[in-house]
């Protein structure tokens, strides 16, 4: 009778993990247990199925930033043709920009037969299997990956979670939703309950479906889950249209459809109105988004008018505000910038100004002497200088060279650069110099033509940027899952796009989180962008919000062209000197309107944007930015805005909540 049975594999996906819990003394704690996921038809009965693989992996391999690069590895499955799609992508562009690679998982070989009998114990005790009847619930998690916890309706142990470090989690909740609807628990917004729908509302749903327009229909029954991430904002006429269908053919009335959808999928509410037709809004609505204008750029009269006879800064939100709007004429920005920068306080005279300058020349030309008195013999002996050095003189020697200030053979602003580089080793040891400070150095000392200044400033810079480029890169890992998360809200259709397409890791943006667009826009643009992000201003992180815009004005085009992983990359690639900074920062400053305005804004959103803080009531912009003096030691500020601690191991772990 057995051999009877029929088994249909519904879903079917590897690169699946189990991470043994850190006390468990029969696996090694450095292991991941890798298998396959099945989701089974049995003779009717909807069976999960995890099987262990033969091989463990290591996770050293799986994400890795060289401190000499600034590449980040995406987790890529060893064999057939992805890596090597992968890796053609990745040397198709400046391959000191990579922004991804393949990697290889390394097998963990087995020394003797005993080994491997005891590696396939382990493998027969992580295996598992359950029907889907018996599943009460689904809590969905974010950490770089998204992992499922299964929890059974009657079970003393619980299921060890299932890390999709490869994707493939939103597929095998899709197939799920076949056989049992997923609801968002009213108690936990990360967990969906699992319950099996009213068999004759099933078979009213099946019967929707069976209008040609089951692909756009079958979406919605996927969005439960996807709201529960970060909820979308408005589906209007083209979905209305894939309902109603060719005019010859049976309709079914709006108030139908709209109930239907209503009953199968909790959470929706659905507006009927008489043109477009009807709209789906889940409880997230963000509303229309306002339109904001520019003004013209700070003048040299409007600055001074914000000082008192001492040369102290008055009225500075209002000042600060003005140059969010417009920026600085180019005049002003050598006294500004070390303002914005918090190399100078607003709150000094004139006076103790030149004292700080006098004091902080005295303290720059020491450390210089440092690294100046090490002799040809000393820095054969000094590896981490003499790679420096190394990687210092090859990035200078093609940073902005077309630019006047850096152009040509001897130009004494390279030399420049390379001293302030060299001598910021000296100041931060730990850090050292990693790849692309030097674009970061650039705009600086070009604005300041000064070698004291731009180091001082550059220091306030870097201690922004500074974990950025630490050899953990926990600073961009950490603004890549927020600038995911924002776009999930803003956009959900572009964002479940990216997904499908391999590119919901927005992987693709790192070299613009990396150095603040600095390749992206023209060197003008550049200054002026920077100035405006300087005032901290309208909300933390804006610089995300600057992405959100740049990808609003791009979804279109990627959506409608279908591009893949490739193309996408290569597109966004392409942008490089094409954008409009003033129409980029008006979107974006739109954008933080529209997420403040809400009334039901994620708690996550808040947090990134910083809409949970007390706003202060002399904010002119509205968006609610509290003042953020920057902190005066580096190790208690962190690139994306949050507080860290003195450890870079630690630093900056923040919750994926949507």
């Amino acid at each position: 009778m057995a051999a009877d049975s029929v088994h249909k594999v519904i879903f079917e996906h590897e690169g699946v993990f189990i991470h043994p819990s850190s006390d468990e003394d029969t696996i090694e704690q450095d292991l991941l247990v890798s298998g396959s996921l099945r989701i089974i038809d049995k003779d009717g009965e909807i069976i999960v199925e995890y099987r262990p693989l033969e091989d463990t992996v290591d996770p050293s391999n799986m994400l890795c930033a060289g401190k000499d690069s600034s590449s980040v590895v995406e987790w890529t499955q060893c064999p057939g043709d992805r890596s090597h799609q992968l890796l053609e992508t990745q040397q198709s562009y400046e391959t000191e920009w990579d922004m991804i690679n393949a990697v290889s998982f390394r097998k963990r070989p087995c020394s003797n037969r005993e080994g491997s009998l005891n590696h396939s114990h382990e493998r027969t005790r992580w295996a598992l299997t359950f029907s889907v009847s018996e599943l009460r619930s689904i809590t969905v998690k974010e950490e770089g990956w998204t992992f499922l916890i299964c929890k059974l309706k009657e079970a003393s142990t619980p299921l060890p979670a299932l890390h999709f470090h490869q994707g493939g989690s939103r597929e095998f909740l899709e197939s799920l939703r076949r056989f049992a609807l997923l609801t968002e628990s009213p108690d936990d917004e990360m967990c969906l309950l699992v319950s099996t729908p009213n068999k004759a509302l099933s078979q009213s749903f099946e019967n929707l479906l069976d209008d040609n327009s089951f692909g756009l229909v079958h979406k919605f029954r996927k969005d439960p889950y996807v709201a529960t991430l970060g909820g979308f904002s408005k589906v209007t006429n083209y979905i209305f249209d894939a309902l109603r269908g060719s005019e010859e053919q049976h309709q079914r009335p709006p108030e139908e459809v709209a109930d239907l959808l209503g009953e199968v999928i909790p959470g929706l509410e659905i507006n009927q109105q008489e043109e477009p037709g009807f709209e789906v809004i889940t409880r997230i609505d963000l509303g229309t988004r306002p339109q904001v204008m520019r003004r013209e750029p700070v003048s040299v009269d409007n600055w001074t008018k914000h000082q008192d006879p001492e040369g102290r800064m008055i009225n500075i939100p209002h000042l600060k505000h003005t140059i969010f709007k417009g920026g600085l004429c180019h005049a002003m920005r050598k006294e500004a910038w070390k303002f914005l920068l918090g190399y100078f306080p607003w709150d000094s005279t004139l006076e103790e100004r030149k004292a700080l300058q006098r004091s902080k020349t005295d303290e720059y030309f020491r450390m210089k002497l440092q690294w100046k008195s090490v002799s040809e013999e000393q820095e054969r002996r000094n590896s981490r200088l003499r790679d420096y050095r190394s990687l210092i003189e090859k990035d200078v020697n093609r940073t902005d060279r077309t630019n006047r200030f850096y152009e040509g053979i001897d130009n004494p602003g390279l030399a420049l650069l390379h001293d302030i580089l060299m001598t910021y080793c000296m100041y931060d040891f730990d850090l050292g110099y990693v790849q692309g400070m030097s674009d970061l150095l650039s705009p600086i000392l070009y604005v300041m033509e000064n070698e004291v200044d731009a180091f001082w400033c550059f220091v306030s810079f870097m201690d922004q940027m500074h974990q950025n480029f630490e050899e953990q890169m926990q600073g961009m890992k950490t603004q890549l899952i927020q600038l995911s998360t924002l776009l999930r809200l803003l956009d959900l259709a572009f964002w479940n796009y990216l997904e499908s397409q391999d590119s919901g890791y927005l992987y693709f943006c790192f070299r613009w989180l990396l150095i603040r667009f600095k390749r992206e826009l023209s060197f003008q643009d550049v200054l002026r962008l920077w100035e405006v992000m300087w005032t901290s201003l309208p909300c933390l992180n804006f610089h995300l919000l600057v992405c959100c815009a740049i990808l609003d004005s791009e979804k279109q085009k990627i959506m409608e062209e279908n591009y893949g992983f490739n193309e996408i990359l290569k597109h966004i690639n392409e942008l490089s000197m094409k954008l409009d900074i003033e129409e980029i920062l008006q979107k974006a400053e739109g954008i933080c309107l529209q997420i403040k305005s809400c009334k039901d804004l994620p708690h996550s959103v808040s947090v990134i944007l910083g809409f949970d803080s007390n706003i202060s009531s002399s904010d002119p912009t509205g968006c609610g930015s509290p003042p953020a003096p920057r902190p005066i030691q580096r190790q208690d500020v962190c690139s994306n805005g949050h507080l860290r601690k003195n450890s870079s191991h630690n630093s900056c772990k923040v919750a994926f909540i949507s």
